[in-house]
């Protein structure tokens, strides 16, 4: 790097000004965005137990490990072009930058149109493999037929919010999510109780909703402000794909594996829920709401991380390594601060939480409070983890975010959700939850320490270069 850009790129904020701030002003729209996305999933949940009932709620529980696939490609494609887009930009590489957001848009085009197909033709199988019940596969048939159609959608948005913060313009991103989460929640009243479309009105306001927020992220791409960007940048590269693809393997692994847990979460809450006093749609059902929930604190995780990303990003390519080390350190005391919060309500208050989804009946209610208590015990570190996972995307250390992407979700959920019901029934699928995530937190500990012994070492020898 010449003297010129090695000024500018000391220059740049993300490379000097204050931390805390700097996260914040990157953070916020990101988690306002993914909250208000959180409050529209909260809201077509209660709209649907309280009109459609339980087993409305059980339904939308398994379509949901498509939503999960489809996260897990957007943050394949979304990650990975952010952090080599800005890794680029921090190391002055602007034609590179270019050839990551043409090859990722082509990506994101790509994968939505596999996605959309592989529901269309296997849409009853995969409902089977979810654990739909009888009862509630009439219902999720439904459901999962028209939501299939927005999922490209909501993959292309997704992904794209994250190059549209990385680009300089959080709050066009949070825009964005925030218009079509809006439109969802006002379509979910005039589908569902004007227009009483059950489900389906359901269904239909999230694909709108869905729709709304693509386009405006389309939108945005004639308008970059770190490269110039027309329809002849939109090119596959694939060297730049493979590149993104490394940079996102770790996000997408997580949320693969994830897709596979909701699965087997599912249809262990079935199983085992026939042979206890709540039957099987209750515990789905509950697990449903659990799931939006989830959404909430992710919201907030996911958001620090990416409010994280750029600072995180910019300094490796510049090779400002403790300052890479303080975004970091900054981000996730903020994400436990958040998370403990989130334990004190679920342990405190889970009657009237799960009452906000459903009128239910006195087992529903005891199954809820069990399941919030016990399965999301260790909730206070819940933000650790994803945020460590995508830190080590962020600096572009694949193997360490991949092995903990892979570590909570496949090595330790996975076996217990297998093994500890043949044992304790019921109660060995909610106890899976916060063993997995205490061993999850304490493997997250061990790499960050070694990974910030590796970074003093990089200053070290910089310092002497």
């Amino acid at each position: 790097m010449n003297t010129t850009a090695k000024k500018a790129v000391t220059a740049d904020p993300l490379y000097r000004a204050p931390l805390k701030p700097l996260i914040t002003h990157y953070a916020v729209p990101s988690i306002i965005s993914m909250l208000v996305s959180a409050v529209y999933n909260i809201t077509d949940q209660a709209f649907i137990g309280h009109i459609v009932g339980l087993v409305g709620n059980a339904a939308t529980n398994v379509t949901f490990p498509m939503v999960t696939l489809t996260t897990a490609f957007a943050l394949l494609i979304g990650n990975g072009m952010a952090a080599a887009y800005t890794m680029a930009i921090g190391a002055d590489r602007k034609a590179e930058a270019e050839k990551t957001a043409g090859t990722g848009t082509v990506m994101l085009i790509a994968s939505g149109a596999m996605i959309f197909t592989l529901i269309v033709g296997l849409k009853q199988p995969i409902l089977m493999l979810c654990g739909a019940t009888k009862t509630v596969m009439p219902y999720a048939s439904v459901y999962l037929k028209y939501t299939a159609c927005g999922l490209p959608f909501l993959l292309f948005s997704n992904a794209a919010a994250s190059l549209i913060r990385t680009d300089g313009a959080p709050r066009y991103a949070m825009a964005a999510n925030v218009t079509g989460a809006a439109l969802n929640v006002g379509l979910d009243y005039v589908l569902m109780v004007v227009v009483p479309l059950g489900i389906r009105g359901a269904a239909l306001a999230t694909v709108i909703g869905q729709i709304v927020s693509f386009l405006l992220c389309a939108a945005y791409y004639p308008r970059m402000k770190c490269i110039p960007f027309s329809w002849r940048t939109i090119r596959y590269d694939p060297a730049t794909a493979a590149h993104i693809a490394k940079l996102g393997t770790a996000n997408f692994i997580n949320h693969l594996i994830m897709t596979l847990v909701n699965i087997v979460l599912n249809n262990q809450l079935t199983r085992y829920g026939a042979l206890s006093p709540y039957g099987s749609d209750i515990p789905l059902a509950v697990a449903g709401v659990v799931s939006k929930l989830n959404v909430i604190l992710a919201a907030f995780a996911v958001g620090l991380a990416q409010g994280c990303q750029p600072v995180v990003s910019f300094n490796m390519g510049a090779k400002n390594y403790p300052r890479v080390k303080a975004a970091y350190l900054t981000a996730v005391r903020q994400a436990v601060f958040v998370s403990c919060i989130a334990f004190a309500a679920f342990q405190l208050f889970p009657r009237q939480i799960a009452a906000l989804f459903t009128p239910g009946n006195a087992r529903y209610f005891d199954f809820a409070a069990k399941y919030l208590r016990i399965y999301m015990f260790m909730v206070f570190v819940y933000g650790v983890q994803p945020m460590t996972v995508n830190y080590f995307a962020n600096i572009g250390n694949v193997s360490k975010g991949i092995t903990l992407s892979a570590a909570r979700q496949g090595f330790f959920l996975m076996p217990l959700l297998v093994f500890l019901p043949r044992l304790f029934g019921l109660d060995g699928v909610l106890f899976a939850g916060p063993i997995a995530d205490a061993l999850a937190f304490g493997l997250s500990v061990i790499l960050m320490k070694k990974n910030f012994a590796e970074l003093d070492q990089m200053a070290g020898a910089e310092i002497k270069a």
